[in-house]
């Protein structure tokens, strides 16, 4: 049973949680930093609210399989990338959640079990991995393969915010509120989300995401090898046809 002091210990630590975000939550957007359009915005609220059928895909066998893993986006769970997944796993990749469910964003103790995870993917199948991250699993992916750079093959980031300001974006207040982090001070990596990873890295990104400012999904050069324009929603990245075709035509690459 816990003691009256544990249970006070326990209630400032939440008081002071739900202050720290509430402070995060007051903070104003910066002046001059641009965020995609309402209009894009509120088009992502509606394929949200209303999934269409997944439209069936016609995939080709890989030149190479590679194992691969999937990293899902900020609120998102792996299941969500499910449609990905199958089309890679007909292509003849050998495909790899990350495992940890939904992503709430990133902490030491989840960065640390990611990355234990994808040295042992590499060194149990004698290859690097393709690491593909959707949003903010794209940061986890550039992080993980400046870590480790043995173990990843590549980096695919779609719709990941790795350049620029880290406002620049519609997303960043939910991030703080959800995390009590601020989005200026990433808990996990190098600390330089732009720098590019050692390894071969593409970033597809689209103009007409709703989430993410399409400069800072793109990068600059040197930030990334390549850059891949789109013309999907940011939750497209995910599941959309052009998508798929995009990451399958990397990993062939």
């Amino acid at each position: 049973m816990m003691t009256m002091a544990a249970m006070r210990e326990v209630a400032a630590s939440t008081g002071e949680g739900l202050r720290r975000r509430a402070r995060l939550a007051r903070e104003p957007h910066p002046d001059g930093v641009r965020t995609p359009p309402l209009k894009f915005l509120l088009r992502e609220l509606a394929l949200l609210i209303n999934r269409r059928p997944r439209q069936r895909l016609s995939v080709a066998a890989a030149a190479r399989p590679v194992p691969v893993m999937l990293l899902p986006g900020f609120g998102a769970h792996h299941s969500r990338m499910r449609p990905m997944a199958r089309a890679l796993e007909e292509a003849g990749h050998v495909v790899f959640d990350w495992g940890l469910g939904f992503n709430f964003g990133p902490t030491p103790e989840n960065f640390a079990f990611l990355l234990a995870r994808v040295r042992r993917i590499a060194r149990a199948g004698g290859r690097p991995v393709a690491l593909v991250g959707w949003s903010l699993g794209g940061l986890f992916a550039r992080e993980i393969a400046k870590l480790a750079p043995e173990a990843v093959a590549q980096v695919v980031t779609m719709g990941t915010p790795f350049s620029g300001d880290p406002r620049a974006n519609n997303a960043w207040r939910a991030y703080q509120v959800i995390t009590g982090l601020s989005v200026d001070s990433p808990p996990v990596g190098s600390g330089n989300l732009a720098a590019k990873p050692p390894v071969p890295t593409t970033a597809l990104w689209s103009p007409r995401d709703g989430v993410i400012a399409p400069r800072c999904a793109s990068g600059w050069p040197g930030e990334r090898d390549r850059a891949v324009a789109l013309r999907c929603s940011h939750l497209g990245f995910a599941t959309s046809p052009e998508a798929i075709r995009a990451v399958l035509a990397e990993l062939d690459s």
